[in-house]
């Protein structure tokens, strides 16, 4: 298949590397000249993907993968499959903020229009519509609207003659992205039966290397019937619809969201009442319809803290999602209560540390990172928050609003973010500090506390009865 990938960041650069890897003609799009020379030279423009660095190195080399700046040019040369990967950024609210989203439907649709004008037909190398297929999670609705409408609009196009509109979130995690594609079922939905059938197909071809399907196309409406993949193979699964599709991806994140909330009141009702939730959690999840997740100072990240938002807007009465964002978002003022507990009862004039400015362990991020919540709390309860991570400079954090830690005595510190340097942490590493909450659980709490260091983790180390 001839694929194009629009936005090669750490979602689209990996898909589109991993469709090379497959066996298909796949090009880049972005608007970033850097990554695109990268791209060119087989270069990673970011570390940290698992696999990435290898596949470049081997599609670059015998042109299975070429990157450009010029999406129009690219889609009017004709593929069979589009994929528009841009990111979709919100504000502090988590409110969807589109300029991304549509500048690269734009050019989309502008590349359809010229190839009709230029070639006389949208058609891809089979001689189909090309499946224009937006894997940015969206809020329900947004395929059948804006995607579908803006695309037609711009390339004064008809959907389901020049193109096919589709959704298929994107369900990878950084760093592990290859195995995802190869583990996770692809979910497909279309604007009716042929463009979701047509489009299925083409994923099933796109992540199992696949050749096309034996069965003639029809001629009429009805979907194709398509050969019965192996028994190996990635399933891709047609849900009927894109507003499906949609709602599947915010079911499964809110879902997520819903579970840590409950982990945390867990957590914070442990405190109160002198267990470990550990203990708790371990002991209800080994009976097998009970999953609970892990509590913990902050839930951050492009998806957990924001999918939520997203299904509120189409379902606004909804009480749950509601109340497990308003729980999660109150845990970076509960540890510095904790703190505050531990150090006297106030942190008025103190210098505390808030260790890591990444949202994850590891993971050069900080989208919706705990940071700002503990900064903003602490700032509230009279304290001076200052920031370490390894992962960043110190002009990297002031860049992002946050002071930070020079190396001199502190009086406290919160552990926001799961590093792995961080399980090596001494008291020695903290000078002055006379407490210490611990809110990823990575310390090694016995040792801190013989050297006269007050420990608190979430959760684990209430006082009974209190």
């Amino acid at each position: 298949m001839k694929v194009i990938v629009v936005a090669l960041g750490k979602i689209g650069l990996p898909l589109a590397a991993f469709a090379a890897l497959k066996g298909h003609e796949v090009v880049g799009c972005d608007i970033d000249e850097r990554v695109v020379r990268q791209v060119n030279a087989a270069q990673e423009p970011f570390p940290g993907e698992g696999g990435l660095a290898d596949a470049l190195r081997e599609t670059v080399a015998d042109g299975r993968l070429t990157a450009t700046t010029d999406t129009v040019a690219a889609v009017a040369a004709g593929a069979d499959l589009i994929l528009v990967v841009p990111p979709l950024i919100v504000d502090a609210q988590a409110r969807p903020e589109w300029r991304a989203v549509d500048a690269a439907l734009g050019d989309v649709g502008a590349g359809l229009r010229r190839g009709r004008e230029e070639r006389g037909t949208t058609a891809g190398p089979d001689g189909l519509p090309p499946s224009v297929v937006v894997e940015t999670t969206l809020p329900v609705g947004s395929t059948r609207g804006r995607v579908a409408e803006l695309l037609a609009f711009t390339g004064r196009a008809e959907e389901g003659v020049d193109f096919h509109a589709a959704h298929s979130p994107e369900r990878v995690y950084s760093g592990r992205i290859f195995r995802d594609l190869e583990t996770y079922p692809k979910l497909v939905g279309g604007l009716d039966q042929l463009g979701e059938a047509r489009t299925a197909e083409r994923y099933r071809r796109l992540l199992n290397g696949e050749e096309p399907a034996s069965a003639v196309e029809p001629a009429d409406d009805a979907a194709p019937q398509l050969r019965r993949p192996a028994s190996d193979a990635v399933e891709v699964r047609e849900l009927g619809g894109a507003e499906a599709a949609e709602l599947t991806k915010l079911a499964e994140t809110t879902y997520r969201d819903l579970n840590i909330a409950f982990a945390n009141e867990l957590a914070r009702h442990a405190d109160r009442i002198g267990v470990d939730v550990d203990q708790v959690i371990d002991a209800a999840n080994s009976q097998p319809f009970s999953h609970i997740h892990r509590p913990g100072v902050a839930v951050g990240g492009h998806c957990i803290p924001v999918y939520p938002r997203f299904y509120l807007e189409g379902d606004p009465g909804a009480t749950l999602p509601a109340a497990a964002r308003a729980v999660n978002e109150a845990m970076p003022a509960y540890a510095v209560d904790l703190l505050a507990e531990l150090l006297g009862g106030s942190l008025r004039g103190r210098l505390v540390l808030i260790l890591g400015a990444a949202y994850r362990g590891d993971v050069k991020e900080t989208a919706f990172s705990g940071v700002f919540g503990l900064r903003d709390a602490l700032q509230a309860a009279g304290a001076s928050p200052i920031v370490a991570d390894p992962l960043y400079s110190d002009d990297e954090l002031r860049g992002l609003g946050l002071e930070p830690w020079l190396g001199g005595p502190i009086d406290g510190a919160i552990v926001q973010a799961d590093h792995a340097a961080y399980r090596a942490l001494t008291p020695q590493d903290l000078p002055g500090a006379d407490a210490v909450v611990d809110g990823r659980g990575v310390l090694d709490v016995g040792a801190w506390r013989a050297d006269g260091v007050a420990v608190r983790r979430i959760g684990r180390d209430g006082v009974r009865g209190g």
